[in-house]
């Protein structure tokens, strides 16, 4: 284990926001994290656990140590007559993952490409686009104990998975219950990719491109493409502008409150749920509101897609929540709508 002192972080958060580390161990296994366990000094103060970097927005320099998850390997635990079980280190690329197992004839996660971030912080977020959740395709993950240093399983139940939340996200109300946020490092992730494959393909973006191509049976490998060049035409490149993906989550409402909406405007985009609520997309409500296309300082809200806040050139951490505040405080007085951001702010 080495401890690293002052590392800048700006390559290690998508919103590229300029920030360094006091202090900081890469976790490339379990034994890092033992190894920093031990160490009187580094158990007793606090810690920040680093994924990929794509879900936070730095307000400045992290003061306690950060733990920097960079554990590798992909493996195949299961390849049986009704579904591939795949185990990937939680350091791994999302992305890199998920086009690794299209090459290797695993398919199912091909409409969650391009998610920026690591397969570790998949399910902390139970990410999702183009109809497909983490969670439908979860089978279970090993994580690590920061105070006992006990190495544990959790299946998809355990993980309280959620819209765009699970019990990683969660601090425990009382002595003995399960959040884990701040409490564990997830080291290992295994999905379950059923048999027979089929294409999940309802979204309208998909169900726009099978109409344009003429291809009533897309194979894996279209699927994915498409989900690519959707996310490419509405979403900026992290690498070549700042951001954090979608920034705040789609609202649910009642239905009694969504009609009331709608006899305002009658154009607003929403989508009836299973269980009778109806989601409200937070795009069209930020767009509304006249938002895109803005500028608090350095930090935006990007021209092809509201819910997708950027940095321009040098934004701080500070300007990116003073331009969230804004539009939250402008979406709830036209709508009464309080948005919840995705992002965690450091």
């Amino acid at each position: 284990m080495i401890v690293e002192q002052n590392v800048p972080l700006q390559a290690h958060n998508s919103f590229g926001i300029v920030a360094k580390a006091r202090e900081l161990v890469r976790v490339r296994s379990e034994d890092d994290v033992l190894a920093v366990l031990a160490d009187p000094e580094l158990a007793a103060g606090p810690k920040f656990v680093l994924g990929g970097g794509s879900n936070i927005v730095l307000t400045g320099d992290v003061k306690c140590l950060v733990l920097k998850v960079e554990i590798p390997g992909i493996r195949v635990v299961e390849d049986g007559p009704r579904a591939t079980v795949i185990e990937a280190g939680a350091g791994e690329n999302w992305h890199d993952f998920v086009t690794w197992t299209l090459e290797h004839g695993f398919p199912g996660l091909e409409n969650l490409a391009l998610i920026p971030g690591s397969v570790g912080a998949s399910p902390v977020q139970n990410v999702g686009a183009y109809g497909v959740e983490v969670q439908d395709r979860f089978e279970s993950l090993d994580a690590i104990h920061l105070e006992s240093g006990r190495v544990f399983t959790l299946n998809a139940a355990e993980c309280a998975f959620d819209y765009r939340d699970s019990v990683f996200k969660h601090s425990p109300a009382r002595t003995g219950d399960l959040g884990l946020a701040g409490r564990a490092i997830i080291l290992r992730v295994r999905f379950r990719l059923p048999k027979p494959w089929r294409p999940v393909i309802g979204y309208v973006d998909l169900a726009r491109k099978r109409v344009e191509t003429g291809v009533d049976e897309p194979s894996p490998r279209q699927v994915y493409e498409w989900v690519c060049a959707a996310r490419q035409h509405k979403l900026p490149d992290p690498r070549v502008l700042g951001n954090a993906g979608s920034f705040f989550k789609n609202p649910t409402v009642t239905p009694e409150q969504c009609m009331d909406i709608i006899a305002r405007e009658p154009n607003i985009v929403h989508y009836p749920m299973p269980d009778g609520s109806v989601k409200l997309a937070a795009g069209w409500l930020i767009d509304a509101c006249g938002w895109k296309g803005k500028s608090v300082g350095n930090a935006g809200v990007y021209e092809k897609q509201a819910l997708v806040l950027v940095n321009r050139g040098g934004a701080t951490g500070g300007e990116v929540v003073t331009l969230a505040r804004a539009i939250q405080t402008s979406v709830y007085e036209r709508f009464g709508i309080r948005l919840e951001p995705e992002p965690v702010v450091v």
